[in-house]
Formats: structure tokens, sequence, C-alpha cells
């Protein structure tokens, strides 16, 4: 699909992690003057998604991805880097998926299609938080959250988590700006992880958040909301201005 470059601030494109919607970002204060555009996670390919992704606006834009919704990025970087003005990936991982995540993600679709998606919900939530241990309200949060996902795009989010590869050739392609954000207590995605993107893409800086787990908008958001903008503002400062069609 074809895009024209406009002219104005640059959009944001926001993806957010397995089972979990824009409401992740809510306590975040994006850039003023800036569209936000979220993008649910409904199909059962990363290239698809990542097609979403670059669909979602014309011209440059600056990409903004949690978990999953970082793993789209990737592939829409490698896809069109042109496009990425600006890159912010946060408690992800850019490895291919390993033997024990294939038979974790097949587990738990068995589970949803034999009617027990609240079991996958329960089996997920304490990976989300630092040291594994939420309070019962981010708990509450968390389950609100992923049954409004529901089942049918958990399904859909399993399938394309398999269809992951390696992204480290695309990093070190990369030439935007570009924030890696890390929760030091995140047992899912841990800091070793962010060290490795940060590593492959040239002039990145990595951000390790010492009481955060995996949710960083929730646990972090003024963390975020400050990456966020220093991002934009550096995006901005190199993205060629282009005249209105």
């Amino acid at each position: 699909m074809a895009h024209e470059d406009t002219a104005g601030p640059l959009p944001l494109v926001v993806v957010p992690g397995m089972l979990c919607d824009a409401s992740l970002w809510r306590d975040v204060d994006f850039p003023e003057g800036h569209d936000v555009h979220h993008i649910p996670l409904r199909r059962a390919d990363i290239g698809a998604l990542a097609e979403d992704v670059l669909a979602a606006v014309p011209g440059p834009f600056v990409l903004v991805g949690l978990s999953l919704g970082a793993i789209v990025g990737f592939e829409a970087l490698r896809r069109a880097p042109e496009r990425i003005a600006g890159l912010c990936v946060m408690a992800t991982n850019a490895g291919a998926p390993r033997p024990e995540q294939y038979a974790a993600w097949r587990a738990m679709d068995e589970l949803i299609a034999a009617g027990r998606f609240g079991d996958v919900v329960e089996r997920t939530l304490p990976d989300m938080f630092p040291d594994r241990c939420p309070t019962p309200e981010a708990a509450r949060r968390y389950r609100d959250m992923a049954h409004a996902v529901g089942a049918t795009a958990a399904r859909a989010q399993l399938a394309a988590q398999a269809t992951r590869a390696d992204a480290s050739g695309a990093l070190r392609t990369a030439r935007c700006p570009t924030v890696v954000l890390a929760g030091a207590r995140d047992t899912l995605c841990p800091p070793a992880f962010h060290r490795a993107i940060a590593d492959a893409v040239p002039g990145a800086a990595l951000t390790l958040l010492p009481d955060a787990g995996h949710l960083l908008p929730w646990q972090e958001p003024q963390a975020v909301t400050a990456a966020l903008r220093e991002l934009v503002a550096a995006a901005t400062r190199t993205t060629p201005a282009t005249a209105a069609p």
C-alpha cells in the first residue's frame, strides 16, 4: 500500500501486548499535539499485524510497542524502515521463540478451545507484575482488561506468537531514534533481553526501571511519559519536514 508523506506533528502508532488493549496506556500522557493511533492485535500472523501498523497512518510515524506489540513493531521496521521515525519498545524479546514457548502457547490455545479462557488469564497474570506478586487491585485491573480482549483475539495472538522470528537483523539496520525500556523486576522479559535489543540498534538508549515488572505503562507511567516525550522530540528533529500534498 503506497503512502504519501504529510506535514504536521509525527503521529504515534501504539501497539499493546498480548491480552492487553488501549487501556494499558491510560495513565501515560502522550505528547501534546500528536495524534495517537492504538492498534488492536486481532490477526494470527506477525506479518499481518505489522501491515496493520503500517496502514494506520500515512508517512512517517513514531512506533510504540510493549511485549507482543514491540515484536510486531520489529517486523514493521523490517518491512518499511523509512516509515519509522522513532521507536520505543518495552517489556519484550527480539529473539526467536524457544521450544518451551511453543509448548506453552499450544497448551493455552487448547485451554481456550475447551472453554477455559479464564484459566489462561490466571496463568498469565503473575508474570505481568514485579516479582510475580500483583496487588489485588492490579490483578483485578489485568483480569478486566484481558477479558475485554476476549478469547477469540487471544487465540489469534497465540497463533501470531508462533510466527515470530529473530528480529536482530532488522534492529541492526534501524537508523531512527530508539528508546528501550525494561523493568528490572520483569520475570517474563528480563533486562538481559533489552540489553540485547539496545546493543543491536545503533545509538539506542536503554532505561532500566528498578521497581517495574512487565506492564510498564501501569507501573511506571511517568517514566514512560518522559521517554516518549524525549523520543518524539528527537524523532521530530531528525525527520525531514514534508510538504502537504
